[in-house]
């Protein structure tokens, strides 16, 4: 699948919020560019691309909305909504924040949200201006042995 097709194929599956196999959500993956650092900086909305994983529907249950970026080392990975509608960074959930770094995943350097309390990391790559494709993996069984697909809009 060439970056065209993956754009097209992603926005297709993001909208319809259908589940899809890994299989397709790595070849959406693949010819997707890098992101930079510095490039992630901002507030994000997020969104889930389900695919069987045990975590799909979590993140609404936790009332997430998305993750905000303010330098390298601050970074909230869950923002989410209180009883109120207000937004909030959840550290309880998260087990602390996260920060950003160029960490090598399947064969490239790309932006990567590392997070404090726990073994995961969120990788990133652009499928446009506004939007990146996240892959969620770590040590943890949870993400290790089946990753997590997401995505975010920038504010």
């Amino acid at each position: 699948m060439d970056a065209t097709a993956a754009v097209e194929k992603f926005n297709a599956i993001a909208a319809s919020g259908e589940v899809s196999t890994t299989d397709l959500l790595d070849e959406i993956w693949a010819p997707l560019p890098t992101v930079a650092v510095e490039e992630m900086f901002g507030s994000w909305r997020g969104g889930e691309l389900p695919s069987g994983h045990a975590m799909d529907g979590a993140l609404d249950k936790a009332r997430w909305y998305g993750k905000t970026f303010v330098s390298a080392t601050d970074v909230k990975p869950l923002i989410c909504r209180d009883d109120s509608g207000e937004l909030f960074s959840n550290v309880d959930l998260g087990k602390g924040e996260a920060s950003l770094w160029s960490v090598e995943f399947r064969g490239e350097v790309t932006a990567s949200m590392v997070y404090d309390g726990q073994p995961v990391i969120d990788h990133f790559k652009r499928v446009d201006d506004q939007t990146v494709m996240g892959i969620m993996n770590g040590k943890s069984s949870i993400v290790r042995d089946h990753h997590y697909y997401f995505y975010l809009r920038r504010d």
